[in-house]
């Protein structure tokens, strides 16, 4: 790989991230910027299912994006490379790696004003990676309040201050075009055409004039020339003003925000231009990400395409050529360009591209190859919480080792899948983000792979305990002819405080018990805890081994062993044992308004609320924090998200056991009996 030189004439391809909540037009906007660049010849919709992006049959039932969409075009002689990242929760995690090689964002967000605090996730993300951005307000032709509302209720949620490029001109009550206020043109809205030069309406003068005179203040708190120059009321020439809004967009100190509609082009070319002059070069991500302006980022691996294995990847230097030496041992094989599902071979890649690699087969996602950094090393990636687990085993049992194979795969492509085969309950599990993130992860499992699954719930971790100690002697004893088997333990047994564990002592005097046997009554005694009387494992018990007898020639160690099993399931039996349920602490972030019905969810659930306030990082969201059984968490994704518009997020950790009595531990009890030992 080449090096890219400081200064260097060739800016390369930019790479622009498209971002924002659920719904808002992330993939029209696509559409819409490649129909504007002439890269497609007809503008295509999601609703039909016909855009570029989407391609996937999961994503055309769900009339929204469940991975990232990569595109590229070129506008006015310059390269762009698209990444459309998923703005729902449970899909999003697959765009974190690859908004870390964007030279810039456009959060996209809707018209209304209500809706602006679903945005300040985004906006936390993209300032904790010190990513420039801005914001592109779609759907504009059918907003129904004002723009500068909007702005108002985004402010707050915005650690830069938001910059208003442009207001809007209307017409009995409709958006037909807008002002531009740096450059202070006026434009009237042509569908699917670029807007058409008008003058300045004379109602809007005075409203353009104090909407400049607050952009330039907002320039001048990092431009003292501009800022002298505004104190002396005089007007700064149009190359400083544009030279300041370059700047300091570049360097995330302002977040320019301008309008439009997707689905009719409206604002389309106008944002273009923004990107061409105020988008930085591949330089500035590069230095971002350690790597000192070489090496390739590795944001996602595909598999299963008609190329095979492909590490898609921006390539951080001046260039990337077919066979390039990506580490010491690895080098990388054809080069394809991606347009939606398409991939075209490349024979190079220039600065800043985003190109599918063939062959790279060491390559893993968050990778960065570069001589400036260790071989390999990976960009740490924030993924957010696995709240979703299913059982699964493969319909047909010859299926096993194909299942396996599958799996691996779809998880190398998914940081945020997770699947491990639990010792305990011997059931293989699939962790996800949601419910809906896993249902989507098992459709493309059966098209991609040909695995038929059965799923179900995994089984909960119960877990049982006692209330009284006993004294219990245990005897195992048999003869068949030659060397017998003889063991003889007492024990006593006792319980433990809640979360103590396991605790094994032994007081054996005269040698009743040898020592060389000891721990095979220990180990026996684990054997009875690992399915307890009500048929869970066993804890906060204390045995104490206290007497015995052996034989000279029948004792072993596999005789004491079993002594010590039956002694111990014969004293819990006495033990007044009871069942104990796993517990979480739950933590939900809800949209604003929506915290009390979090909090009704929890309680209807067997829940316990402890805290209801606001969100410690995001400022208008509301935190919920309760005490829930894990028994209780199965569908709680689906019906938080069911009243947040989709975005109520919930994260959960181990908290203690509690006990379950009632008719509850009856029914849990019944099962776990019909269950083989």
């Amino acid at each position: 790989m080449a090096s890219t030189t400081e200064g260097a004439k060739t800016i390369g391809v930019r790479a622009i991230a498209l971002v924002g909540p659920a719904g808002s037009g992330k993939t029209s906007l696509s559409e819409a910027m490649l129909y504007a660049a002439g890269a497609i010849n007809r503008l295509g919709s999601v609703e039909a299912g016909t855009t570029i992006g989407d391609s996937s049959p999961e994503a055309r039932a769900r009339r929204g994006s469940t991975e990232i969409n990569l595109s590229r075009f070129e506008y006015l002689g310059d390269k762009f490379a698209i990444i459309d990242t998923p703005g729902s929760v449970g899909f999003a995690a697959d765009g974190y790696a690859a908004l870390g090689s964007a030279d810039m964002a456009i959060v996209v967000v809707d018209p209304e004003p209500e809706r602006a605090a679903l945005a300040e996730p985004i906006l936390r993300r993209l300032e904790t990676l010190q990513i420039p951005h801005a914001v592109f307000v779609n759907k504009i032709d059918a907003a129904r309040g004002r723009i500068r509302d909007l702005l108002a209720a985004m402010q707050p949620i915005s650690g830069p201050p938001l910059v208003a490029r442009q207001i809007p001109i209307r017409e009995c009550e409709k958006i037909t075009g807008f002002i531009d206020i740096a450059l202070e043109r006026a434009h009237r809205y042509v569908p699917g055409k670029e807007s058409e030069r008008i003058d300045i309406p004379a109602d809007l003068a005075v409203r353009e004039a104090n909407e400049r005179f607050h952009m330039l203040e907002t320039l001048a708190d990092h431009d003292d020339a501009l800022l002298e120059t505004l104190l002396m009321d005089e007007q700064p020439n149009l190359e400083r003003v544009l030279q300041d809004l370059t700047e300091e967009a570049r360097a995330g100190w302002v977040v320019p925000v301008m309008f439009g509609s997707a689905l009719n082009g409206f604002g389309i070319h106008r944002l273009l231009k923004m990107l061409r002059h105020e988008a930085p070069s591949v330089q500035q991500a590069a230095e971002r990400m350690g790597t000192k302006g070489d090496g390739v980022h590795v944001f996602k691996v595909a598999n299963g395409g008609a190329v095979g294995r492909l590490a898609l990847a921006r390539v951080l230097g001046s260039g990337l050529n077919e066979g390039a030496e990506l580490s010491a041992d690895m080098r990388a094989g054809a080069l394809f360009a991606v347009q939606g599902d398409k991939t075209n071979k490349l024979q190079a890649a220039d600065a800043g591209d985003i190109v599918a690699i063939a062959k790279a087969d060491a390559a893993r996602c968050g990778m960065i190859f570069s001589s400036t950094c260790d071989a390999g090393s990976a960009e740490l990636i924030d993924m957010p919480p696995r709240n979703a687990t299913v059982a699964l085993r493969a319909r047909n049992r010859q299926d096993d080792v194909k299942l396996s194979t599958a799996l691996h795969k779809l998880v190398e492509e998914d940081p945020a899948l997770e699947w491990t085969q639990d010792k305990t309950s011997n059931e293989t599990l699939l962790r996800g983000v949601n419910d809906e993130h896993l249902n989507v992860t098992l459709q493309r499992l059966k098209r991609r792979y040909g695995v038929e699954v059965v799923t179900h719930a995994p089984r909960v971790a119960y877990r049982e305990s006692i209330r009284k100690g006993v004294t219990q002697r245990g005897r195992h004893k048999k003869q068949s002819g030659g060397h017998g088997q003889y063991g003889d333990v007492v024990i006593e047994v006792r319980p433990l405080p809640r979360g103590s564990g396991f605790v094994f002592e032994e007081k054996i005097s005269g040698g009743v018990v040898p020592k060389q046997w000891i721990p095979a009554v220990e180990a026996g005694v684990r054997d009875a805890m690992e399915r307890g009387p009500l048929g869970f494992p066993v804890v906060d018990v204390a045995v104490t081994l206290i007497d015995g007898s052996y034989h000279s020639v029948d004792s072993s160690e596999l005789a004491f062993r079993l002594a010590g099993k039956l002694a111990m399931s014969e004293a819990l039996a006495q033990c007044q044992p009871y069942l104990l349920e796993p517990v979480v602490h739950v933590a939900i972030a809800a949209p604003p308004g929506t915290g009390s019905q979090m909090g009704s969810v929890v309680s209807s659930r067997r829940g316990q609320i402890l805290n209801l306030g606001t969100h410690p990082d995001w400022q208008r969201w509301e935190m919920v924090e309760a005490h829930l059984p894990v028994s209780s968490l199965n569908g709680l994704d689906a019906e938080l998200r069911s009243l947040s518009q989709g975005l109520a997020t919930f994260t959960s950790k181990f908290d203690h056991l509690s006990e379950l009595s009632g008719k509850l531990a009856d029914e849990v009890v019944k099962q776990a009996t019909l269950e083989p030992a």
